[in-house]
């Protein structure tokens, strides 16, 4: 049995991936705990969307701030509870500050009333309204990330909003929590929920829950959309993707590796929006493939906060053991093990940087996402084979595209499945534009103008002049 289906029913447990041990235990809360948080956090919700918008924004502008002094404190945590390379820690607390200022910045303007243009001289417009708490569900691959890149958007348009993070990094988010209290955020606008997978679905029968943001597996979308959608509530889903990472045979090859490298890597591979099936036109698939397989032999695992670390730990035990299936069904499927396909040796939770090639649709490490280090080589007849590749799969969340052509990688990008294309780059994210994706990856979008007003109620004011 793994270490993580050894701990406690009762209690979320925060263990180091990088050793094994366990950092820090957090008790549920209990059924009456979590009945006042509810109602805490309604009468805090009435009285913030209340607030002037100028208000809010000072509180953002003050939590920016914190976040930006502790950052050193919150990079630590992240890397302790989920085993992230500690530089890359400091990045992701960046860049949540970054998102912070910006929606402090442009929010206001992305939620003032929008005048219509209708025939006559009557004033018409439309309003966005807050509609209440939103529950925010979130992992634990990106703990500050995925949580502030949920909340800021919907706080800032006078929603309240819940966190339940995932249980291995509850410390992160009661230090969210800390900050937007010293900010000055009213009590209660933003909580921490600690409660057991088995208890989300009575909070999110609760009346005073508008509505629901998760990101997460396909299977825990499914259970959470179907239950919002029985109570008439509204959900974003943002789950799992299989990015596919096309390059064609007019691409700038070493360009292509040396962004196939961190665009698959990163964060050990655990992220959703992440390259894992390279799509190779033949011309170029055989120096792609050499290039690429001697780039990541170079990658080495070790303490993430050691700075000549590539990568960290797996976050959990039973992840691992997840990430050695796939590989395994893979190779005995007929895939050609290039590069790693093994546990690292020694203590926490590490596997080898990863290379499969000759996957083809029908295997585990084409059909399913890996959620770790391994990456899935295919070859493709032509650039449109390469785009059927690309599309055969349940996922659509984002993708990559290389060529010299950048007319022809527009057309194409037109093609393909997926809720964000990136030519001669990989995939990146930016509060000034949407992320989200299609098909099994889930729909609705934040981020942007469309984050900001996504769990809103966009209210039609007609005003006839007499």
């Amino acid at each position: 049995m793994s270490d993580h289906k050894r701990q406690s029913a009762s209690e979320a447990v925060s263990r180091n991936p990088a050793t094994g041990e366990i950092i820090e235990s957090f008790p549920f809360h209990t059924s009456t705990e979590i009945l006042e948080l509810l109602a805490g956090a309604t009468t805090a919700q009435r009285q913030w969307r209340s607030a002037p918008i100028a208000s809010r924004v000072e509180i953002y502008q003050r939590f920016g701030e914190i976040l930006l002094r502790r950052q050193d404190m919150i990079a630590a945590t992240i890397t302790a509870e989920m085993g992230k390379l500690l530089r890359e820690a400091h990045a992701e607390v960046q860049k949540c500050a970054d998102t912070v200022q910006w929606f402090a910045a442009h929010g206001p303007a992305l939620l003032s009333d929008e005048p219509a243009a209708v025939e006559g001289d009557d004033d018409v417009y439309v309003a966005y309204l807050p509609i209440g708490i939103v529950l925010g569900i979130m992992p634990w691959n990106f703990p500050l990330w995925q949580a502030i890149r949920a909340c800021i958007p919907i706080m800032l348009s006078g929603n309240g909003f819940i966190l339940k993070p995932a249980p291995n990094t509850m410390r992160c988010a009661y230090h969210l929590q800390d900050i937007w209290n010293e900010a000055g955020l009213p009590n209660g606008v933003f909580t921490v929920l600690n409660t057991g997978n088995d208890g989300i679905a009575g909070v999110l029968e609760d009346p005073r829950i508008a509505a629901v943001t998760l990101t997460g597996s396909v299977g825990a979308g499914a259970a959470v959309a179907s239950k919002a959608g029985s109570l008439i509530k509204k959900s974003l889903l943002e789950l799992g993707g299989s990015d596919p990472f096309i390059v064609l045979a007019d691409a700038d090859i070493d360009k292509a590796v040396e962004a196939a490298i961190p665009a698959r890597f990163t964060n050990s591979g655990q992220i959703c929006l992440n390259a894992k099936r390279f799509i190779l036109e033949q011309p170029i698939a055989e120096t792609f493939t050499t290039k690429f397989v001697a780039a990541a032999s170079k990658l080495k695992a070790g303490d993430p906060t050691d700075p000549t670390s590539a990568l960290g730990p797996i976050a959990r035990s039973d992840l691992r053991d997840g990430i050695q299936d796939q590989v395994t069904r893979s190779v005995a499927s007929g895939a050609t093990l290039l590069l790693g396909g093994k546990v690292a040796d020694g203590p926490g939770y590490f596997y080898e940087p990863t290379v499969l090639g000759d996957v083809e649709p029908g295997m585990a490490a084409f059909d399913e996402e890996i959620f770790g280090p391994v990456a899935a080589l295919t070859i493709a007849r032509d650039a449109k084979h390469a785009v059927e590749l690309a599309n055969c799969s349940e996922y659509g969340l984002s993708s990559n595209l290389w060529t010299s052509d950048l007319e022809r990688g527009r057309q194409i990008a037109r093609d393909i499945e997926a809720g964000g294309v990136f030519i001669n780059g990989y995939t990146a994210s930016n509060p000034r534009i949407p992320v989200g994706g299609v098909k099994k990856s889930g729909y609705g979008r934040e981020l942007s103008h469309f984050g900001i007003r996504e769990f809103t109620n966009p209210q039609a004011v007609w005003a006839k002049r007499l």
